[in-house]
């Protein structure tokens, strides 16, 4: 009996003795892939619309954030956020009516903004100076330079900035400009968007404001317009808002789809950094769509076929590319494989968990950082301001102005309404 005690006296003391040098990793406590509440990144959303729920889904299914906080107008939006969240966090996401509330927290590491475009560089540039990570939906603003205050303060203020170019992240999409990088069909003469118009003139009429809807602090930076309820839709409605089809709110499906497909074409022509430098648009004659010329040649066109999709068009062939198709000609160029000595663009087959490991490395996130949102925001503002002026624009990509022409300079920013100037 003695010797039996001795013997688990002294395997207590191993036992402990070990335990000082073998600290279990988080995995094993919580099971794989177990990421503890601390090492979390939280985050909060501005906005709770439909957007936002795809978004605030797919932020979670990531297991790497908590979802503290959740600001919109609208009070029945938030309820509804907040209760589907719970559903799937137990932790607390308090909802706020004005999104400077969550500027506010210093809990927050970073803000997902999913609002009306028209908000988009009012919140941005004060989430940047608030101190805060940015991850913001597309197109980034109305004007080029709204998109670039929001550029220019990421840099400012050090902070990780995503654009919501989530196609990016997308397979068929860089295999396709991979393919169009390394030659594979030669030079690129033409490319071919498929998106839309732009925006038409506010004709809604006026209905019975909700009780729970601040249509003043939706209007924010804009004039007045009236709630109409397809501008912001009942949260039970299926309906996605129609704001964006009207000048001021957003800018048509040229920058609403446009800033998908034009940004797939600038990412192919590798000019991320750079734009158009002519602008046409359609003119029944010579350019009977609109119309946009790069310094190398190449020439973009806008073609509204019903169709979201982009063509490139080489030499020896061409690529059309929509959301979960690549078709390519040769049909044998589809399936071939980009080896590592080729050019290669960013690898990101998760648009959120890419932007979430950019914030914990403090870096750039290459696939779609907020100056190449701008660029991209930029080609649809052009569009648009081609559309309105109804004449030829030259544009000069590195100084961001047109030139000699003052009229089409003043319609580089729209007019942001008192405390909401940038």
């Amino acid at each position: 009996m003695s010797k039996k005690i001795t013997s688990r006296r002294k395997f207590l003391q191993n036992a402990a003795a070990l335990s000082t040098f073998f600290i279990l990793p988080r995995h094993v406590l919580g099971g794989k892939g177990f990421l503890a509440p601390s090492d979390r990144i939280n985050i909060g959303f501005i906005g709770a619309g439909h957007q936002a729920i795809g978004l605030r889904d797919r932020f979670t299914a990531t297991d790497q954030v908590e979802i503290l906080a959740v600001a919109d107008v609208y009070q029945r939006k938030v309820d509804e956020f907040i209760k589907a969240l719970g559903e799937k966090r137990g932790k607390a996401c308090k909802g706020y009516g004005d999104f400077r509330e969550i500027l506010q927290r210093k809990d927050i590491d970073g803000v997902v903004i999913a609002t009306p475009d028209h908000w988009h560089a009012v919140m941005a540039v004060k989430a940047a100076a608030a101190g805060k990570d940015i991850y913001c939906e597309k197109p980034l603003a109305l004007s080029v330079k709204e998109s670039r205050a929001m550029a220019d303060a990421a840099k400012k203020y050090g902070r990780v900035f995503q654009t919501g170019s989530m196609q990016r992240s997308a397979r068929e999409f860089r295999q396709g400009v991979e393919l169009v990088r390394n030659g594979y069909i030669g030079d690129i003469k033409e490319i071919k968007i498929s998106v839309g118009d732009g925006p038409r003139p506010f004709d809604l009429a006026a209905e019975t404001l909700p009780a729970d809807l601040n249509w003043e602090m939706w209007l924010g930076p804009n004039e007045y317009v009236p709630y109409n309820n397809k501008l912001n839709p009942y949260p039970s409605a299926s309906l996605w808002a129609e704001w964006r089809y009207y000048k001021g709110l957003g800018g048509g499906f040229q920058a609403d789809w446009g800033a998908h497909m034009y940004d797939i074409a600038q990412w192919g022509l590798n000019m991320d950094h750079s734009g158009p430098v002519e602008i046409y648009p359609p003119d029944g004659q010579e350019h009977p769509y609109l119309t946009y010329v790069y310094q190398n040649g190449v020439v973009m066109t806008q073609h509204d076929t019903g169709k979201k999709n982009i063509e490139f068009i080489g030499t020896k062939g061409n690529i059309v590319i929509e959301r979960g198709k690549l078709e390519t000609n040769p049909s044998a160029l589809r399936d071939t494989v980009i080896s590592d000595g080729q050019q290669r663009v960013h690898f990101s087959d998760n648009h959120y968990t890419d932007f979430l490991s950019a914030m914990r490395d403090r870096s750039k996130p290459v696939v779609a950082d907020a100056e190449t949102g701008h660029r991209t925001s930029s080609v649809c503002a052009l569009g648009n301001i081609a559309y309105e002026l109804k004449r030829p624009l030259k544009w000069d990509p590195a100084m961001e102005n047109f030139l000699n022409d003052k009229e089409a300079d003043q319609l580089l920013m729209r007019k942001l309404k008192g405390e909401w100037t940038i």
